[in-house]
């Protein structure tokens, strides 16, 4: 069994309070649950208005399953223009 771990720090540019940031997030998250069927969630920057982590998990019994998973989230999130990548980390258990 193959674990991956996808974590992404976002920046939100539209977002002017957490009632904005929690409206954009929630939209992209709940998309990549239901397109990817994967588990998401916010797990880090909360409380700042623009600026979020977010954890993504995928699990295969693949590796290349799991690196084609999380790579088609990240070209996801992307295409949504509603948010920038600032930095990502992949690790696979």
């Amino acid at each position: 069994m193959i674990v991956g771990l996808l974590t992404l720090e976002l920046f939100i540019g539209e977002a002017e309070s957490l009632k904005d940031k929690r409206r954009v997030l929630k939209s992209i998250i709940d998309k990549m649950k239901a397109k990817f069927n994967i588990s998401v969630a916010e797990v880090d920057k909360q409380d700042l208005w623009q600026f979020s982590t977010v954890g993504v998990s995928c699990v295969s019994n693949e590796a290349s399953h799991v690196h084609q998973m999380l790579s088609a989230a990240v070209k996801f999130v992307e295409s949504q223009g509603t948010v920038e990548i600032l930095d990502m980390q992949t690790e696979l258990l």
